[in-house]
């Protein structure tokens, strides 16, 4: 398992595979969740994941594809896009400022 502080998270990727609709809904809800924390939301494709990503989401069928991009960044995988308690577990962390393990 890997530790994530959320105080310590600055840039957060939502990462996809063929340009989805509903990851780039997620990123833009991602945004407005985390607007008042300074943390910076953009969407990726997997293959073009930036170096400078502090944690990246992606849905759970991508996720070894994620860590073998940016293997020494956290990967977190999700099932829903809307409502997955992974990614609602990340955004409490990064306000709260708080540490969780995924």
């Amino acid at each position: 398992m890997t530790t994530i502080d959320g105080s310590s998270i600055k840039k957060l990727i939502v990462a996809c595979d063929a340009g989805m609709g509903s990851s780039v809904m997620l990123a833009s809800t991602l945004k407005k969740q985390l607007a008042k924390t300074g943390v910076t939301v953009e969407h990726s494709p997997v293959a073009s994941i930036p170096a400078d990503a502090d944690v990246v989401v992606t849905q759970a069928g991508l996720a070894d594809r994620a860590r073998g991009v940016v293997p020494n960044i956290p990967v977190v995988p999700f099932n829903l896009f809307l409502g997955d308690p992974a990614v609602t577990r990340i955004v409490k962390a990064i306000i709260d400022g708080t540490t969780i393990e995924v």
